[in-house]
Order: structure tokens, then sequence, then C-alpha cells
């Protein structure tokens, strides 16, 4: 008789697409379809309270707020939402000082 192989390691039934957010396979390039979902999954060690893609229609997991480059981008980015104006108000809550234009060497 010729011996047993092992049986082939499982897949995971759960990816994780944020620190503490995990979802079922598959699901993953679901959300990065939704509008405003394209870099889901993308930011894996980004905690889930971190995040302002919920607020503004967005899956979870998208618009990373985590820095003040990241709270610029999410800004910037923020017409890709289907609700542009709640991603707005969440980056202005963490980052108050984002995105306003300082007065200093313009006259």
């Amino acid at each position: 008789m010729a011996p047993r192989k092992k049986p082939a390691a499982k897949r995971a039934k759960k990816v994780t697409i944020a620190k503490g957010v995990k979802v079922k396979r598959g699901k993953e390039s679901k959300l990065q379809k939704k509008p405003g979902g394209s870099n889901v999954g993308k930011y894996k060690s980004v905690a889930k309270s971190k995040f302002c893609g919920p607020a503004g229609g967005a899956p979870e997991g998208s618009y990373p707020v985590n820095s003040p480059k990241r709270a610029r981008a999410a800004l910037a980015y923020a017409h890709n939402a289907p609700n542009p104006a709640g991603i707005r108000a969440c980056v202005k809550k963490k980052y108050p000082k984002v995105g306003k234009s300082s007065k200093k060497g313009k006259k």
C-alpha cells in the first residue's frame, strides 16, 4: 500500500480587510467593486475606528484616516463615495485642522 498523503491545508473561510475586521472570502472583491471601495483590504494594519468609508456610504475598510496625510487623501477622494459629505464630516471630526488653508505668506 502507498503511504497516505496529508490533506492540503484548508483555505481560511474569512479574510482580514482591516485590523479586527474579517469578511467571508470573496466578499472582499465584491466590496472593492462598490463605489468608493477600490482599496478595501489594502490597509490590513489599520484599526477599524480609523476608517471613514462607512460614514460616506462606502464599504468598511475604505478611506483610512490614521494619519494627517491619509486624511488629506480621503478628502481628495471623497467625491468617489456615495455620500461625500459623510466622508468630509468624519475626517473633520478626527483631524479638524486638515483641509483648512493657512493664510501665512499670502498677501
